[in-house]
């Protein structure tokens, strides 16, 4: 007798606002980046090529504003953003995500926030921070490759909503998330918005996503213990 195949698991129910990017060139970037195989080269470049496909995703509603323009057939009305763009990197894996960002968003203003996570306790430490006393953009993007526990990501969007930024524009671009860190941010900013290509179920005792990428930081600076 042929035994019954094992049922599938469960599928993710996600919050509304956690937009999960699905396209086939994602799918297959991602698989790259999981790859314990896959060189420092290939990883920042997938994390480059990914964090591009999350920033498109993340603009679709940006205001725009008209402007005359001569082609060189006729007079037509063209069109600018209309939004201040703010890129915030997460230090120091967010760095790998910034030029994505910037590829799109050539005018953007970039802020750095340094957050690192304690090893004891897995709470978020601020060790910097180089946000301008005045906010003079109307949209930020806070970036980071991994959402693991949902600790630093919530510490990184209450320092720009402290900084002035209301939640409203403020979005979260990650590489990949976890299930549970996606639901705390959520319990404590129901109101923010998250883009990011793929969601793992689960978390090890040491707060690491699983299956996951690894420590990002390590595989884009080529900084692995042996």
């Amino acid at each position: 007798m042929t035994a019954a195949p094992a049922p599938a698991p469960d599928p993710l129910v996600l919050h509304p606002h956690t937009h999960l990017i699905s396209h086939p060139v994602v799918a297959a970037k991602l698989t790259a980046l999981r790859s314990t195989a896959a060189s420092p080269k290939t990883f920042r470049e997938g994390v480059h090529t990914l964090s591009l496909f999350l920033a498109i995703e993340a603009s679709r509603d940006l205001p725009l504003f008209s402007i005359p323009l001569q082609t060189p057939i006729t007079q037509t009305t063209g069109a600018l953003l209309a939004s201040r763009i703010g890129v915030v990197p997460i230090l120091r894996a967010g760095l790998g995500m910034t030029d994505g960002l910037l590829h799109l968003f050539p005018d953007a203003n970039v802020f750095h926030v340094g957050l690192f996570r304690e090893k004891a306790t897995l709470q978020p430490v601020e060790y910097y921070s180089k946000l301008p006393e005045s906010v003079e953009v109307d949209l930020v993007y806070i970036v980071d490759p991994l959402i693991a526990t949902g600790g630093t990501a919530c510490a990184a969007v209450n320092m720009i909503v402290e900084w002035g930024v209301p939640i409203q524009n403020i979005r979260f671009l990650a590489i990949l998330a976890s299930a549970p860190g996606l639901e705390r941010i959520h319990s404590e900013f129901p109101d923010l918005h998250v883009w990011t290509a793929a969601v793992d179920p689960e978390l090890t005792d040491t707060g690491l996503i699983s299956p996951g990428l690894g420590d990002t930081g390590d595989r884009l600076f080529n900084t692995m213990r042996p």
